[in-house]
């Protein structure tokens, strides 16, 4: 990397990679592996806890006094009221590895006092490593990331995520599927959320959207997305989205049509106390996003507005142009 990079961004990217050793050596020989199930259709694996277990090691070593946010561990490790909060996915798309389908990733990102400032997501069998430091852009490797041009939906590729747990609201998704699949250009599921953000944030996809997820499949994507000039919400079009189960990310004119198209279909929390008791350290409303009144109008222009006046500016990609390599 030809760039300096922040002092914990590079101790995310040391863990990120170590993690990523781990789940190579693994791949290798996926039908040795013990498995276990955290409900129907929600696995976990050995290799899963080994990673998040080196991640945590690496972090904690260097800043013991941080908080962590885990999928496998939850917040058992690292200090409890720290103003910085680790949120670690080991390996998303664990269902994906088992079956030796090539995409999944390495998730962390870094909270400092509700705020996302650092992100990492490693994709060990491309070697692709993506990273993000607030207000510094995003980048994939050496290379600039920047979301795409496209202007209409119907000429759009959008990313998205199916419903698969016991107890999800598949007739609802399929009513958005519906919607957005007849609008577009076109429809991918690969099955890593962290991957999906990110290939909104290279301009490979045009848009995304996706319920049911947690922080950690989330929280260093958004990150990748805001830094290459996108926007990140819930369906409404408001900036809380990491505790509310529903995500939709886009270039700014992709953003706004998909937020006006999937706005009647969100389960936002609308008890501000129940937010609050889920989300403690308030990351919840980390990442810019244009308001549900702009979105929700479908003005691009309103959406781009309320971007801009979220950043303190332009996004960070008209902030620093950088030659991409």
């Amino acid at each position: 990397m030809s760039q300096a990079l922040h002092p914990m961004l590079n101790i995310a990217i040391k863990a990120a990679r170590a993690a990523g050793s781990i789940i190579n050596r693994a791949a290798l020989d996926v039908e040795v592996l013990k498995v276990g199930s955290k409900g129907p259709n929600d696995f976990v694996s050995e290799v899963d806890r080994a990673a998040e277990e080196i991640i945590i090691q690496t972090l904690l070593e260097a800043y013991p006094g941080h908080a962590i946010l885990a999928e496998e561990s939850g917040r058992e490790h690292g200090a409890k009221h720290s103003e910085y909060l680790w949120i670690i996915d080991p390996l998303d798309g664990t269902t994906n590895f088992l079956h030796g389908l090539p995409m999944y990733a390495v998730s962390i990102a870094l909270a400092h006092r509700g705020q996302i400032q650092q992100a990492v997501v490693y994709d060990p069998t491309r070697n692709d490593l993506f990273f993000a430091s607030k207000g510094r852009g995003a980048f994939r490797n050496d290379r600039r990331l920047r979301v795409s041009k496209r202007l209409r939906l119907s000429d759009s590729l959008i990313g998205t995520g199916f419903p698969f747990r016991k107890g999800d609201n598949f007739k609802r998704y399929m009513k958005m599927l519906e919607l957005v699949m007849q609008s577009c250009a076109g429809v991918r599921r690969p099955g890593a959320a962290a991957l999906d953000l990110c290939y909104v944030a290279a301009g490979y996809y045009d848009g995304f959207f996706e319920t049911g997820l947690s922080p950690w499949d989330v929280a260093a994507g958004a990150l990748m997305v805001t830094e290459a000039g996108g926007l990140v919400g819930n369906f409404t079009g408001e900036s809380d989205f990491l505790y509310q189960r529903e995500v939709v990310a886009g270039n700014l004119k992709i953003y706004g049509q998909l937020v006006k198209m999937l706005a009647p279909f969100t389960r936002v929390l609308k008890d501000a106390d129940e937010t609050r008791s889920q989300d403690p350290l308030n990351i919840g409303a980390a990442t810019p996003a244009a308001t549900a009144s702009d979105a929700g109008s479908g003005s691009e222009r309103d959406a781009t507005a309320s971007f801009v006046a979220a950043q303190g500016g332009a996004p960070a990609s008209a902030k620093s142009p950088v030659s991409e390599k």
